[in-house]
């Protein structure tokens, strides 16, 4: 009598690994992305915090200088869309970053951030 086998054949389990490197290599290519958005949101949310009472100008002069400490090449500082909110400001960053994968295929994500200065509702 025959008896059935049981497991993982080498194609499924080459299958399974191969699923699971493009998955950990597109996790490899954006975790700097998301590095990078966490750096925009410190941004900021440190020059609302140290900016409470200031204008528009004092706004991106600060933004201006985290920046550069923080290095941040997706987005400049002054794509920020600082918007007056009755008496205070929101800084609202909402950009694009893309990663190339493999190829011609890329990753792209979306990051969208606001922030509330001063005594805005």
């Amino acid at each position: 009598m025959r008896s059935r086998q049981r497991g993982a054949t080498a194609l499924g389990m080459l299958t399974i690994v191969a699923i699971l490197g493009l998955a950990v290599f597109a996790l490899i290519r954006l975790v700097p992305l998301y590095l990078e958005y966490m750096a925009v949101a410190r941004a900021l949310e440190q020059t609302a915090k140290e900016n409470s009472g200031g204008d528009q100008r004092a706004l991106r002069n600060s933004l201006s200088r985290r920046w550069a400490v923080e290095d941040i090449k997706s987005i400049d500082y002054q794509d920020i869309e600082i918007k007056r909110d009755g008496k205070g400001f929101v800084m609202r960053a909402w950009y694009r970053a893309e990663a190339p994968f493999i190829a011609n295929v890329s990753l792209v994500v979306d990051f969208d951030k606001s922030v509330t200065v001063g005594g805005a509702t």
